[in-house]
């Protein structure tokens, strides 16, 4: 059985994890990020341990495996019953990452919308990024090398995502608005007011 799914996309800072959890608070939405999903790995499982050897080294990890351990995070939200997959729309950020990951999840995932939150403007981004940072306590990635590494790594890899789904399925969203207008537009294309549907720039 495939997950009825919508993507959130977009670049680092562009607000998929501020809207994926209010979606998420709505009753038949899922909400799975896959940042979390990294973040609380049970390194005792097959999966676990193979991410944790290859991150730990600070190599990239394969897809296979980025898709194994998001596979069984979902699994075990079915089996806490909190995603209830024939009733529950799953509402993805931050995966799939890369065409390669998109491709391998076709049949796992049946993807109605897309959901691209653009913003062209680096120093929104930017400036986005570094408030977040400090508020988090991440100082690492305040650093204007690494965040410039992060949307390096967003255009060369995570945008031609939107390439491998038809153009009908993206819905834009002007990201720089106020989140509440954001998520305003969301709810609107969900409900069937038209939105735009060409790709967006970032």
């Amino acid at each position: 059985m495939k997950y009825n799914t919508f993507l959130l996309f977009g670049a680092p800072g562009s607000g998929k994890g501020t809207q994926g959890k209010t979606l998420g608070t709505i009753p038949r939405y899922f909400h799975c990020a896959c940042g979390d999903v990294f973040r609380s790995i049970d390194t005792r499982t097959r999966v676990g341990r193979a991410f944790l050897d290859f991150s730990s080294k600070g190599e990239l990890v394969p897809d296979e495996v980025t898709v194994e351990l998001w596979k069984e995070a979902i699994a075990a939200a079915v089996d806490a019953h909190k995603f209830k997959p024939d009733i529950d729309t799953l509402v993805l950020d931050g995966i799939p990452r890369n065409i390669a990951q998109a491709k391998i999840m076709e049949r796992l995932i049946d993807v109605k919308k897309v959901f691209h939150l653009s913003c062209p403007n680096r120093d929104t981004l930017f400036s986005r990024l570094k408030k977040r940072a400090l508020k988090d306590n991440r100082l690492d990635d305040a650093n204007e090398q690494v965040i410039q590494r992060r949307l390096e790594t967003y255009d060369n890899e995570s945008k031609p995502v939107l390439s491998h789904y038809a153009k009908e399925m993206i819905t834009v969203v002007d990201a720089t608005q106020p989140p509440s207008k954001v998520l305003f537009d969301i709810l609107a294309s969900l409900n069937g007011v038209d939105g735009q549907h060409e790709p967006g720039t970032v």
